[in-house]
């Protein structure tokens, strides 16, 4: 098995590309370890002294580092993740559930323009921020201001309010004059 590992634009976290499915269809971000119990996958991730972030993408997995190096973690994370593949345990246990959208917040007569953001999201943004092992997802829509949660590589990245602000936002206001601001939640 080989696994691929790609810098991502914030120095404390790496992408790692199994070369097989990590979570299909979903994404799962764990900031400690108590959270990552519905994942024997993210549970031994954790288990690596210096990991404090865990992102599981459709076929990546995202590391965030606190405390070491990368040259002293890279080794013992590749090590965990090639053991866990080859083990041939789940990556989510059967009795983890889909993962709650959490609660979204718009007006109903906002709901054309929501859905329009979201399509956006979903073929503009979410592909291109994936490939920095990250995921970007829509939480809200009020007084022309949308509310969006970054996750993975994004969340803390010094170039995330330039992405946010320059990228996105400059994007949704061209497609959408309904939008006036892009802000992080």
């Amino acid at each position: 098995m080989f696994i691929q590992t790609e810098a991502t634009p914030n120095p404390a976290t790496l992408k790692f590309i199994p070369g097989k499915p990590v979570l299909p269809g979903s994404t799962r971000e764990y900031r400690k370890a108590v959270d990552a119990l519905e994942s024997p996958l993210a549970e031994k991730l954790f288990a690596v002294s210096g990991v404090s972030g865990v992102f599981l993408g459709h076929d990546f997995i995202t590391i965030t580092k606190g405390l070491g190096e990368w040259q002293h973690l890279k080794p013992a994370i590749l090590g965990t993740i090639m053991d866990h593949y080859l083990s041939g345990a789940p990556v989510l246990t059967d009795e983890s559930k889909e993962e709650a959208a959490g609660e979204e917040f718009f007006a109903d007569e906002h709901s054309e323009v929501v859905k329009t953001i979201k399509d956006l999201l979903d073929t503009r943004v979410r592909p291109a921020v994936a490939q920095d092992g990250g995921d970007i997802t829509f939480k809200g829509f009020k007084e022309g201001i949308v509310y969006l949660n970054m996750k993975g590589s994004c969340a803390g990245c010094p170039s995330s309010t330039a992405t946010l602000k320059h990228g996105i936002e400059n994007l949704l206001k061209h497609f959408v004059p309904e939008v006036t601001e892009v802000r992080p939640v």
